[in-house]
């Protein structure tokens, strides 16, 4: 009588040792290697001087991005490979429009250039924050501040508007207003991450001299978090 439930659990298992090695074969991962695809063709557009294309290609992958999170939220479809997935193809695509749409190359409006050295800067100081604090302090898991995602949004602005100027007439004042509040958020959003990082370090410390550790929380793979 016994066996009967002893099979259905241990294929329950397995069955569930596979769905999470399936996982990263989602529609909602699926989409992320979509919008990390068409990066190339973007850039094309851009240095073709078809910023119709550019900014149609821009909107197909904002589109993309809005879908996946709906699916993967809708049907629990939400990965770990997603997680770490769905922000990097943002950063792939705002990084290479900003580098295509800095670099002059006969079109009528820029991103500055001192923008977009700072913009990757940051950038580049996150990504090596990032690593040092997961190789050495047992951080894996690094959710955006707020001042984080305003940056994102704003980078979102910048870009759209550039292309859209160089499609159609866009009042200069909206340009520079747009550029600077994108400056203004980039050091705001800089100094942010730092300050979480020293109380992440100061966090760990505490950890391992086994006192309590204030601001370590833990996501839902059981991975601190800052």
């Amino acid at each position: 009588m016994s066996a009967a439930p002893e099979g259905r659990d241990r294929r329950q298992r397995i069955r569930a040792r596979v769905e999470d090695k399936l996982r990263p074969l989602t529609l909602p991962n699926f989409l992320t290697f979509l919008r990390m695809g068409i990066v190339p063709f973007f850039v094309l557009a851009v240095f073709a001087h078809d910023f119709r294309l550019a900014v149609w290609i821009f909107v197909i992958s904002g589109l993309t991005d809005v879908l996946d999170g709906w699916i993967a939220r809708t049907f629990d479809l939400r990965s770990r490979m997603g997680a770490l997935l769905d922000p990097l193809a943002d950063k792939i695509l705002l990084t290479a429009a900003y580098v295509s749409l800095a670099i002059p190359h006969g079109q009528a409006v820029v991103i500055p250039l001192w923008l977009a050295i700072l913009t990757l800067f940051r950038d580049f100081l996150i990504m090596v924050m990032a690593f040092v604090f997961y190789m050495f302090e047992d951080v894996k898991s690094f959710p955006p501040t707020i001042a984080g995602k305003l940056t994102t949004v704003m980078h979102v602005v910048t870009v759209s508007l550039v292309l859209l100027a160089n499609v159609v007439d866009v009042n200069a004042t909206s340009l520079e207003v747009c550029f600077y509040t994108s400056f203004i958020l980039v050091i705001v959003s800089g100094f942010s991450y730092i300050y979480r990082s020293s109380r992440a370090i100061e966090a760990e410390r505490q950890a391992r001299l086994g006192g309590a550790a204030p601001g370590v929380e833990r996501d839902e793979h059981g991975d601190r978090r800052r």
